[in-house]
């Protein structure tokens, strides 16, 4: 038993190899990065600026969080595409 699990061990794992004719993907664009961070940090500073300083936006209620939350959501989903 013990040998088996010796030869085992020293056998080594093929490399992956991805299948013929796929190449890398293309980088994303340059704007892409730019309105990710935008809607992130967009998203945040509505959020605390509607519950700080503006009250007429006030009367939105907890919309103002989903507004805010939505435009955090939408940069964080970016980011899953950004090559």
């Amino acid at each position: 038993m013990p040998e088996s699990r010796s030869r085992a061990k020293k056998q080594k794992k093929a490399a992956y190899l991805p299948p013929p004719g796929k190449s890398e993907p293309e980088p994303s664009p340059k704007w892409w990065a730019i309105v990710m961070v935008v809607l992130m940090l967009g998203g945040l500073a509505y959020v605390v600026f509607t519950y700080l300083a503006f009250p007429p936006i006030r009367a939105l209620g907890d919309w103002n969080l989903a507004i805010g939350f939505a435009g955090v959501l939408a940069g964080f989903l970016m980011t899953m595409r950004w090559r």
